[in-house]
């Protein structure tokens, strides 16, 4: 009996000094990625001290935090579309609007350390859409010639490939190859194009996710200067240079220029004439003017008058 008195302290202390268990929250992954338009599974799992009916939460963040799941239910674009088990979400037919990083919380009211929570983050991915392409349609041998081609939707970035003639035109290995393939923004640049470049040209854009998508081809043609219009072009220039000279010096020499000269001084002289007149008249009207005599003040008897 005296033993039992002795070890009974003992027990006491070691339940009082136990220590306790805050709640535990966890996910098996905490970065989740899925084709747009396929279910996104969001696990959560928990462990409680002694509360067996923990509240469960789902908040999305955001410019704001909403809720995705609270008091039993489904909020907001989530009510008709997501199921619970335990506490993992399944989210159904996710778009590019549900991407995001949420958080899973759970709280025990009845545990020593009463609330726990975990993050995960959702990334929906986007296969590639038919790409823009820009091919012109013809172009001049020597000239700089860029070709481009842009998918703006597809997640991650989509890269790029170029065909002629249903070819691959592979990334050329030498520095002083005669054209430049940017494959992360789909540009093909020609440093100077020679006839050999004529073709059709597709792009194909593709980022691991679905199917690649390619555009449809467009034919590009490169032409030689034409030398020959050149110089038929320079020499019409020239005879109509020549032709205005020799008509400009007959018209000269028949007197055309000179009468008019003649014309042109005497319609001169006349403005210079109607000029002076318009002065000489502002000059008299200025002098014959005579400023109004003034009312006098008060009258007085200035003249005689005899009848």
């Amino acid at each position: 009996m005296e033993g039992t008195c002795l070890y009974l302290p003992v027990v006491i202390l070691l339940v009082q000094c136990s220590p306790s268990f805050a709640v535990t929250v966890t996910t098996n992954r905490h970065k989740v990625e899925v084709e747009e338009f396929s279910d996104a599974v969001l696990s959560c799992t928990f462990r409680t001290e002694k509360d067996q009916n923990p509240r469960i939460e789902w908040k999305k963040k955001g410019r704001d935090v909403s809720f995705v799941y609270f008091e039993g239910n489904f909020r907001g674009p989530f009510e008709d579309r997501a199921t619970i088990d335990g506490a993992t979400v399944t989210l159904k037919r996710v778009t590019q609007d549900d991407a995001g990083e949420y958080r899973c919380e759970i709280s025990a009211p009845l545990d020593t350390v009463n609330l726990g929570e975990t993050n995960v983050t959702l990334k929906v991915l986007v296969p590639p859409h038919t790409p823009s392409c820009e091919i012109p349609s013809a172009a001049v041998t020597g000239s700089v010639v860029q070709l481009h081609c842009r998918d703006q939707q597809s997640i991650p970035p989509a890269t790029y490939s170029w065909f002629k003639d249903n070819l691959p035109i592979f990334q050329p290995r030498h520095a002083n190859a005669t054209y430049v393939i940017n494959s992360h923004t789909g540009v093909l640049e020609f440093k100077a194009v020679v006839k050999e470049d004529s073709g059709r040209y597709s792009c194909l854009a593709s980022n691991g996710v679905g199917s690649p998508k390619m555009c449809e081809g467009k034919h590009m043609t490169i032409e030689d200067v034409n030398v020959s219009a050149v110089v038929a072009a320079v020499l019409v220039v020239c005879l109509v240079v020549v032709v205005c000279g020799c008509g400009g010096y007959l018209l000269h020499r028949s007197g055309f220029f000179s009468r008019e000269s003649f014309w042109i001084s005497q319609c001169h002289g006349a403005a210079h004439i109607s000029s002076q007149t318009l002065h000489r008249t502002e000059d008299t009207s200025n002098v014959n003017y005579v400023l109004p005599p003034q009312e006098p003040q008060d009258f007085k008897h200035t003249q005689s008058f005899m009848l």
